[in-house]
């Protein structure tokens, strides 16, 4: 199992002015539209694109630098985010350039073996440039490798738009299977590979989705007969041979085929990052869904956010983070369980937040 990230520092990103935040491997945040949940999610999205040598497309995609810092330049002059995953730590600052984009300003990476250094041992990779240097360094130095393993590890996935041109019901290219995409669009593909290598998983999949949806009896996945480079996901019910296209399954049913996936393929992602999963899901499957995510997280680490009472609900107080906005700014509070003891005898934690016993309601 791959370290687990335990701290993320992030000073200037979007509403977070200054945030310190320690993770555990199961971290939901809950809190009012507009408090910042979101924005923490998109952060590890955003570095991503960094690391992968993508900073100025990005940058031009979220609208320019005065957009994604903290209430601007003349407030905010530089994003820093420092990502501890013991014994190793990566840093990175970005300052805005006078055409409303971002540069390296430095870019760290170090690693702290206390049986051998009495201090971490440190490395700047890049000064001054208009890129990330992470990936070339980890061609020459085993330190950059390995975080730049762990952080191209990481996934965030987004299955809210179930329209007629979402990702999961597009055609995709058949060898596009390597991982899961963010928004499913190789859902067929990936599934069709797993269907062949790792059947266990892939029935896992099947009889978990038969929970949620009733009449699905199974996939059918093969290639396209006129093009069998590609692939399409099709399935069948329960009471003929007739394939479905995914356009003929619910909203619901499809982001939860997705979800299903991801928290139940052979190889998780280290760190996986989902905003609001529930969204169209009726309240038995968000249990189903809780569970998937309580199972997931014994071998993966995972940040969700959610808007959901019974998501809360399913979860213990110390796997809940309190995202608030206040004083122009976004905090982050983990709740602690002994303060709880006495309303949970009665309550629900979901029921404590609606409440506004828990804080994070508008």
């Amino acid at each position: 199992m791959a370290p687990q990230l335990e701290h993320i520092k992030i000073r200037g990103y979007k509403s977070i002015a200054d945030a310190d935040l320690a993770l555990s491997r199961l971290n939901i945040l809950i809190g009012a539209n507009g408090a910042g949940k979101s924005n923490l999610i998109s952060l590890f999205n955003f570095l991503r694109h960094v690391v992968e040598q993508r900073l100025s497309v990005r940058v031009r995609e979220s609208g320019g630098a005065e957009k994604l810092l903290h209430y601007g330049s003349k407030t905010t002059p530089e994003i820093e985010v420092q990502l501890d995953f013991p014994p190793n730590y990566y840093r990175l600052t970005l300052k805005p350039s006078a055409d409303d984009n971002l540069f390296v300003e430095a870019e760290e990476i170090g690693f702290h073996n206390k049986e051998k250094y009495e201090t971490p041992v440190e490395y700047r990779i890049a000064t001054g440039t208009l890129q990330s240097k992470l990936k070339e360094a980890a061609h020459h130095k085993p330190v950059a490798e390995y975080v730049y393993g762990v952080l191209s590890n990481w996934r965030l996935y987004h299955f809210h738009d179930t329209g007629d041109k979402a990702g999961a019901k597009k055609t995709a290219a058949i060898n596009d299977n390597l991982f899961l995409r963010q928004d499913a669009s190789n859902l067929a593909a990936f599934l069709y590979r797993m269907q062949k290598e790792h059947l266990r998983h892939y029935e896992r999949i099947v009889r978990t989705v038969q929970l949620v949806v009733p009449m699905f009896r199974d996939f059918l996945l093969r290639p396209d007969p006129f093009n069998p480079e590609t692939i399409q996901l099709e399935w069948y019910d329960l009471e003929s041979d007739y394939p479905f296209s995914a356009s003929q399954l619910s909203d619901g049913s499809l982001r939860f085929i997705c979800l299903a996936t991801v928290l139940l393929q052979p190889n998780r992602p280290e760190l996986i990052l989902l905003d609001e999963p529930e969204l169209g899901l009726h309240p038995a499957a968000v249990q189903i869904l809780a569970g998937l995510l309580k199972k997931a997280a014994a071998l993966a680490q995972l940040i969700v956010s959610t808007q959901s009472v019974e998501l809360v609900s399913a979860f213990q107080p110390e796997d809940i983070i309190v995202v608030t906005h206040r004083n122009k700014a976004t905090t982050f509070r983990r709740l602690e369980a002994e303060p709880l003891q006495e309303w949970l005898h009665e309550y629900s934690l979901g029921e404590l937040w609606e409440k506004n016993v828990l804080g994070g309601r508008p």
